[in-house]
């Protein structure tokens, strides 16, 4: 029997549709029977679509088919407020599953669980590891002690955004350096002679490598164009005053986020983005293209970089060692409407 879902009408038995079935997959309903009776002779790509054919017309699969999962897998992010944190947690969570593997997703929020709360609730759920996303292992202030312990108790993980030398694992970046430099080069191009740079805390990996291509790209006297504040849209809006009142007619955002406090800053003064300041961003958070202006920004590999997180993770869980190292990924610029060249 093949229980129906709430889709048609709630949940109830009905006899398959092998006619149905057949037809939605493009298949025989022979093939439809072997499938579903978990015989041998179809190939894999025919199963799939008999599978997915169950899933458009409201059936569950029969529990013989069901996947199996291989275990449980940890995924901490810092929050989810800010959408490129999610955009992570999709792929991540979308390539687990293609490993077979079940996901538990813990976001920090102000005032819950800290990091190491959140790590010591999945160690007592028996994860087979752990994905770390922007944790602490991209805060300089913070103590690696915890991930060396971590590796001693035997849990596999994988970081991604952030480095600490101290720490043996495999690590995943996006080259931060190169984002705001190819940002500043994108700026200099269109006639912009004063750039700032607005950027998150100083403790942070990610910020200290974008404010060091930001000063490489940028030139001599630069350093007083920089501003650290936080990575949300209120800290671009402070950053943007001073900048803008510094002259600069072109700055750098170390997020999507900060670029759009950037841009109502720039508006508060009577300013037009790009008529008189054009903004760069980073990240290319989903809907960043539908802002006004749609949002010049730097694009974060999402895909291959969650991806090669995972599949660094799985090899570790399946007992083959990964390199201890960091792997860095290469950044896009994508030119939108918030950036044009400056008008004399």
């Amino acid at each position: 029997m093949i229980r129906t879902r709430g889709a048609r009408g709630g949940a109830g038995t009905a006899a398959p549709r092998l006619a149905d079935i057949a037809a939605q997959s493009g298949v025989s309903e022979a093939t439809v029977s072997r499938v579903l009776n978990a015989k041998p002779g179809v190939s894999a790509a025919t199963r799939t679509r008999v599978l997915a054919a169950l899933d458009v017309l409201g059936y569950e699969r029969p529990v013989r088919l069901r996947r199996r999962s291989a275990g449980l897998i940890g995924l901490v992010v810092p929050e989810l407020t800010n959408p490129i944190f999610p955009a992570f947690a999709q792929v991540v969570e979308q390539t687990l599953a293609g490993h077979g593997y079940t996901p538990l997703l813990c976001a920090k929020q102000p005032g819950g669980a800290t990091e190491d709360e959140l790590v010591e609730q999945l160690e007592e759920r028996g994860v087979d590891g752990i994905v770390f996303l922007s944790g602490l292992h991209a805060d300089t202030s913070a103590d690696p002690a915890r991930y060396v312990e971590l590796a001693a108790r035997g849990v596999p993980f994988v970081l991604i955004n952030g480095y600490n030398e101290r720490v043996a694992a495999p690590f995943v970046s996006p080259d931060d350096r190169m984002a705001a430099a190819m940002a500043v080069r994108h700026l200099a191009d269109l006639g912009h002679e004063l750039i700032g740079l607005a950027v998150g805390p100083v403790r942070y990996v990610p910020s200290r490598r974008k404010t060091e291509g930001f000063l490489e790209a940028a030139g001599p006297g630069a350093e007083q164009y920089v501003r650290h504040t936080l990575f949300s849209v209120e800290g671009g809006h402070a950053a943007a005053a001073e900048l803008i009142d510094a002259g600069c007619t072109g700055i750098v955002c170390g997020s999507d986020m900060m670029a759009l406090g950037v841009i109502r800053a720039a508006r508060e003064r009577g300013l037009e983005v790009p008529g008189d300041v054009s903004v760069v961003g980073y990240d290319d958070s989903p809907l960043i293209a539908f802002t006004d202006p749609p949002l010049t920004t730097v694009r974060q590999p999402v895909q291959a970089m969650a991806s090669a997180a995972v599949g660094a993770l799985v090899e570790e869980i399946r007992g083959n060692p990964v390199p201890s190292t960091e792997y860095v990924f290469q950044p896009e610029l994508v030119v939108r409407g918030s950036t044009a060249r400056l008008s004399c």
